[in-house]
């Protein structure tokens, strides 16, 4: 009864602040471009640690391997990708228990809590996983992704203009698996009904394309 009464909890804690994070596969690589492609100059600096340019963002996209990382996004009522995250997980078996972890939001969805929120779901998905340890590599001056490992518990090593932050994960309970569980189903819900209702918008003004021409035809000017 305890365990159940604190999964409760945590589900009550998780979802008052829900936000609709789904988990992505080759076919969404061209949105996952557009987004990258979206950032200025700064925030592809503090994304990949160099100035990346579209062609390198199209390189690093066309080469993202989805059998082995994790990569989620968080898509806007247009079904716009305005935020992503990369969990890599470790090619080398002596590290095969850490992953690393790296995110990007658009400019204009800032201050809205989505990197944090990518960041608890791709802990959540690592521990289930059985990772031990999860790792971030970035800029020094990148004090956003740098807060969101702090605040999480993470132990930052600043090694001059570069930071390393490592965060310890517990061992995965049920109580991350329901939680991973429900995020999924909740987020591919949520973009089902987001894609019914563009498609829905697009019918409607395809009808009305259709009712003005017909009006215009019945009614042509100067008669």
């Amino acid at each position: 009864m305890i365990q159940l009464a604190n999964i409760s909890n945590s589900l009550w804690r998780r979802w008052t602040r829900w936000i609709p994070i789904r988990s992505l596969s080759p076919k969404h690589r061209p949105r996952i471009a557009l987004h990258l492609q979206s950032l200025g100059v700064q925030d592809r600096y503090l994304r990949f640690g160099y100035s990346a340019t579209n062609e390198q963002i199209e390189n690093y996209v066309a080469h993202l391997n989805f059998d082995r990382d994790d990569i989620y996004g968080v898509f806007n009522r247009r079904l716009e990708m305005v935020a992503m995250a990369h969990l890599a997980f470790s090619v080398d078996p002596k590290w095969s228990t850490c992953a690393e972890f790296g995110v990007s939001v658009d400019l204009k969805m800032r201050g809205r809590g989505l990197g944090a929120r990518l960041f608890e779901r791709a802990v959540m998905h690592a521990r289930n996983q059985g990772v031990a340890l999860l790792f971030i590599h970035a800029l020094s001056e990148n004090t956003p992704m740098l807060k969101i490992a702090r605040h999480a518990g993470a132990r930052v090593e600043r090694d001059g203009s570069e930071s390393d932050a490592y965060l310890s994960l517990p061992v995965a309970d049920m109580d991350s698996q329901v939680n991973e569980m429900l995020e999924v189903g909740l987020a591919d819900l949520d973009f089902q009904i987001k894609s019914r209702a563009k498609q829905f918008l697009q019918l409607l003004a395809t009808l009305q394309e259709v009712r003005k021409g017909v009006r215009e035809a019945r009614h042509p000017s100067g008669f």
